[in-house]
């Protein structure tokens, strides 16, 4: 059994005590921490019954080390996991299912921001890869700001096979690239796809594009030749969006 993960910033822990109680272990908060929301989030805990400790400064810094705590930490049970046959699985509950793989991103400020969005747009999932990938820490799950608790992560071993899997599944698969041949809204995104955006800098890897059934860009008009790839995943998701009518 996985053990107990750490979720620390107001927005992300706040989100945890409204959404998954069940699932938090324990609270600390900073003595020096006093305001509204930090009484919110300790009234929450109390509510549900949930340890709530007081710890100083120097404390949080020792668990953490240099990060943006907010002088506020849970630790939670984790979700549990999804594999590549939960995936498969779960892709007849919904009529037209939306995934976002991303292949090789490495920052984790960009894969929390891409999580965020996947939430926003309904997406089901979020697929990386297990190797030379971000992977679910504390910082993507500040970042993605509670959408970390309900969108799964998804850790696959071959992202190629993945795709091929979920091709065959009855998805398209529609990769982003700055030289794409068609523009996003020029492809039909009704129907379930996987948006795939390749790492930073590097972009998709040949393989990868190969798999793709289209390959799409973002319309840009100023001299910037790519966008980062949380924006680009922002922009594409919400052309589904926009295709769907919801």
């Amino acid at each position: 059994m996985k053990s107990a993960e750490t979720v620390y910033g107001l927005h992300a822990v706040r989100v945890m005590l409204e959404r998954h109680p069940e699932r938090v272990v324990s609270v600390r908060l900073s003595e020096r921490r006093d305001d509204p929301r930090v009484r919110r989030i300790e009234e929450l805990a109390r509510q549900h019954a949930r340890p709530v400790q007081r710890i100083d400064a120097h404390a949080l810094k020792q668990m953490l080390g240099d990060v943006a705590h907010q002088g506020v930490v849970a630790e939670i049970a984790p979700m549990p996991a999804w594999t590549e046959d939960t995936l498969l699985s779960a892709l007849s509950a919904q009529p037209s299912p939306l995934l976002l793989a991303l292949d090789g991103v490495q920052d984790p400020h960009n894969l929390g921001a891409c999580l965020r969005t996947a939430d926003a747009c309904g997406a089901l999932a979020v697929i990386v890869p297990k190797d030379r990938a971000a992977q679910l820490t504390p910082t993507v799950r500040k970042v993605a700001a509670g959408a970390a608790e309900t969108t799964p992560v998804v850790a696959v071993t071959n992202l190629v096979r993945t795709l091929k899997l979920l091709k065959d599944a009855g998805l398209w698969i529609v990769g982003a690239d700055a030289e794409g041949p068609k523009k996003a809204h020029e492809v039909d995104l009704k129907d379930g796809i996987v948006l795939v955006l390749g790492a930073e800098g590097a972009g998709l890897r040949q393989l990868t594009q190969q798999t793709c059934d289209w390959v799409v860009r973002l319309p840009g008009l100023g001299a910037v030749e790519s966008l980062n790839v949380s924006v680009a995943a922002g922009m594409l998701l919400y052309e589904v969006v926009r295709q769907r009518g919801s």
